[in-house]
């Protein structure tokens, strides 16, 4: 198997879900236009979609046409829906975009350069050593916002400042330590090199990619949530990860984003205690079905995989009320995608017939 960076050279706590009208507004036809229809070929990872009764919708695209395009029991892929953590890999591309136009220096960057002014009165002097990087790989070794400390971060009245008067558990740099304030202190810092909010950014940076952010919520202070909380159609989710398939370019060889971005998000920089899944900035890191594949995973089974060896890009959304990680369900979207989608596209690729 060829390595991620070969490949690209040659081609957690219930929170309440966003306003109604992010979850049901449709996206312009023009945006991000549908299949035509679902082609041959797929319809075993189809029947299995649709046997799990938390997944919502399913997106196939392969060598940049879309394949696959189904919403079950009632959704649609042109619905905006919450898709959760996902958005960290969202947060990762602006940051990457802004490393691109000169706003930040690189990952290894501290964050005191942005962010010294919300310091606590008297920090922890590892605090002045913490960089962009480490934020983006959740190796800043402060104590988590995300799962039981969650609620009380987001009943701060600041969150910026909240997360960064946490005490260190870990040394800057060292073990994984999952937590959506560090993705949110990415979201503050966007937000002051540029003087314009995250959401703009996204809309601006991302938008002629085909991705376009209906909602998003945002912190006391007017931040738009780094990490969480971020409104987009599955298609939008799918033109996202189309993105990073084809090195950081738009469907009309527009650059968005630099190879090298991608090529440093892919690498693995640490590994999750929680299930032992390889992570970089942003992206969870793993093989499936001897291929290297990437993915951005939220709550509930919200998925966005990246297979580059296949040319293949899948989205999923999923009910994001109920958990994925407890109850074995994203194991199974992880065997959806490496039994019947990742089957479905070699034999695509080897003009084979799909497995039935």
């Amino acid at each position: 198997m060829k390595p991620i960076a070969l490949v690209l050279a040659t081609s957690l706590l219930v929170v309440p879900a966003l306003p109604a009208r992010a979850q049901l507004q449709p996206e312009s036809p023009a945006a991000a236009p549908a299949a035509e229809a679902t082609q041959p070929g797929f319809e075993a990872a189809i029947a299995r979609a649709s046997s799990l009764d938390a997944l919502e919708t399913l997106l196939v695209a392969q060598d940049g046409e879309t394949l696959v395009e189904e919403g079950f029991r009632g959704n649609r892929t042109s619905s905006a829906t919450n898709i959760k953590s996902a958005s960290k890999s969202v947060v990762s591309a602006l940051v990457g975009i802004a490393v691109d136009k000169g706003l930040i220096e690189g990952p290894d960057q501290p964050i005191a350069d942005f962010l010294q002014a919300d310091f606590p009165a008297d920090p922890d002097p590892r605090l002045a050593t913490v960089t962009v990087g480490n934020l983006l790989s959740m190796q800043a070794g402060l104590e988590r916002t995300s799962g039981g400390n969650y609620g009380a971060w987001i009943s701060s009245r600041n969150w910026v400042r909240d997360a960064l008067r946490r005490p260190f558990v870990a040394e800057p740099g060292g073990p994984m330590l999952y937590s959506t304030g560090s993705t949110h202190l990415l979201s503050a810092i966007l937000t002051r090199v540029s003087g314009r909010s995250t959401l703009q950014l996204a809309r601006e940076w991302l938008g002629p990619a085909g991705v376009r952010v209906t909602d998003w919520e945002r912190d006391p202070q007017g931040v738009y949530l780094g990490g969480n909380q971020m409104a987009m159609t599955p298609r939008s989710l799918l033109a996202f990860g189309e993105l990073y398939r084809r090195g950081g370019l738009a469907a009309d060889g527009t650059r968005i984003l630099s190879p090298e971005w991608i090529r440093q998000s892919w690498e693995p920089r640490t590994t999750s205690r929680f299930h032992d899944g390889r992570y970089g900035y942003g992206w969870f890191i793993d093989r499936f079905a001897d291929h290297d594949v990437l993915y951005g995973w939220g709550y509930g089974g919200q998925m966005i995989y990246v297979v580059p060896d296949l040319a293949l890009t899948v989205a999923i959304t999923s009910d994001e009320t109920r958990p994925s990680a407890r109850d074995g369900y994203v194991r199974e979207l992880h065997r959806l995608l490496a039994e019947t989608v990742i089957p479905s596209a070699e034999a695509r690729r080897a003009g084979r017939p799909g497995p039935s």
